[in-house]
């Protein structure tokens, strides 16, 4: 079976077909991507995708529509948008089309559909109110996306085809910088958890460069960590490990004594030789060797205990 043609509505559109588009132009990139409500192109047929029109959903027909009713919901009652229905369906193959490992692709469709898709249904359905997001409302995807369509008063011919267009190639680069970040993520778990096997009880993580950490972590329960090291181009960093995702708190600060300070200052108050850097907020310090960077988590491991 050959996807020929990709259909969707024509007219203003919203984030859910046109993120819908996203994945499915990846998955079938010789497909016309048709924008109509004619009922010819609405009809089901074995060479095209229909979605957010149609009146249907009916996977085995390739018709993914939600504004029926009753419409399509979840498992747990909560509503689909033509996003939604088109993850569920396409979106571990459109991650193994992104050269997401195997072994990661259920993982990062499952979090991508929780924290990104998952919004956009709800939003889309009027399930949540965008009000909800306070003075960030205008920010939301929704709202920035569908900010690219053509203005009221802009009657030119083929103005929401081309805005569609236009937003399509903003929308593609926001989902595939998602993507990519969660299975950087997983990349970085994997290294950090071979680090914490090497570091054993030690308080000091050493990783071979900056990446997430804390997730990796906690998934090891090493709660004896106290802070991480790695180089950063010439240089070489010690930070601190936050005790949560909304809260800069951390399980030890560096010492106070080095707040602020730089350089010769730094050296001094340390006693370390190559000490360049401490951030006033003692979460970040900064030497020119590992050698010198050890030290200075050594002795900020020693004040913390």
């Amino acid at each position: 079976m050959t996807i020929n043609h990709l259909v969707t509505h024509s007219g203003g559109f919203h984030a859910d077909e046109l993120l819908s588009s996203v994945i499915l132009t990846r998955l079938f990139p010789n497909a016309q991507l048709v924008r109509s409500r004619d009922k010819a192109w609405i009809t089901p047929d074995t060479d095209r995708i229909i979605y957010d029109v149609g009146g249907q959903f009916d996977a085995a027909a390739q018709i993914f529509d939600h504004h029926q009713r009753p419409n399509p919901l979840r498992e747990d009652g909560q509503p689909y948008s033509s996003f939604g229905l088109i993850w569920a369906h396409y979106g571990r193959d459109y991650l193994t089309a992104m050269d997401v490992p195997h072994q990661d692709v259920d993982t990062i469709h499952a979090s991508f559909d929780r924290s990104f898709v998952l919004p956009i249904d709800l939003l889309d359905n009027g399930t949540v109110n965008a009000s909800e997001a306070g003075p960030f409302v205008g920010l939301t995807l929704p709202v920035l996306l569908e900010s690219l369509k053509p203005q009221f008063d802009d009657h030119t011919k083929g103005a929401d085809d081309r805005a569609f267009l236009d937003a399509l190639s903003v929308a593609r680069a926001l989902v595939e910088a998602q993507v990519h970040r969660r299975a950087a993520k997983l990349r970085a778990e994997a290294i950090v958890m071979a680090a914490i096997e090497q570091a054993a009880e030690g308080r000091i993580l050493e990783l071979p460069m900056g990446m997430p950490f804390r997730a990796g972590i906690e998934k090891a329960g090493a709660d004896h960590l106290l802070f991480v090291v790695h180089p950063r181009g010439e240089d070489w960093t010690l930070t601190t490990i936050r005790t949560g995702d909304d809260t800069f708190e951390a399980r030890a600060d560096l010492p106070a004594a080095w707040a602020g300070l730089t350089d010769a200052a730094l050296e001094a108050a340390s006693g370390v030789k190559g000490a360049k850097f401490c951030h006033n907020g003692r979460f970040i310090a900064v030497a020119d060797s590992r050698d010198a960077i050890l030290e200075l988590a050594h002795l900020a491991v020693a004040e913390a205990e």
